[in-house]
């Protein structure tokens, strides 16, 4: 087990990884629309907020030797289900390969977020 620390990707807010390498796979843990740099969500609107996300998560599978194309699972949490339509629309432009997908719609998110997105993904 290897875990993967970025400073290209938000750092961990809790008692957490920011992704664990294990049998071939990276699991990461869930990204909010940070901005690295500053640790504040710097985006309004669901649609740009889900550019910094997939932005973060690319950050982490990156530094664990994988990437967005190798992603086989992700689940994705949404504040507000009626952002489903337009989070789909980004959410498409970064996953072409369409891996499996779960998306909910929770009562809140960390720093008020509206957006968050964790993924499985092969390891090179």
């Amino acid at each position: 087990m290897r875990i993967i620390e970025t400073k290209n990707a938000p750092a961990a807010i809790g008692p957490y990884s920011q992704a664990i390498v294990s049998g071939g796979l990276v699991y990461t843990s869930g990204q909010i629309p940070l901005d690295p740099a500053t640790g504040v969500i710097e985006v309004e609107g669901i649609e740009g907020q889900t550019h910094q996300a997939v932005r973060n998560l690319a950050a982490v599978l990156e530094a664990a030797g994988s990437g967005l194309g190798k992603v086989v699972k992700t689940t994705c949490f949404l504040r507000d289900m009626n952002d489903f339509s337009k989070f789909n629309d980004i959410y498409a432009q970064y996953f072409p390969g369409r891996p499996a997908r779960s998306c909910v719609e929770v009562s809140g998110l960390p720093k008020g977020a509206l957006v968050e997105i964790e993924a499985v993904a092969a390891i090179d």
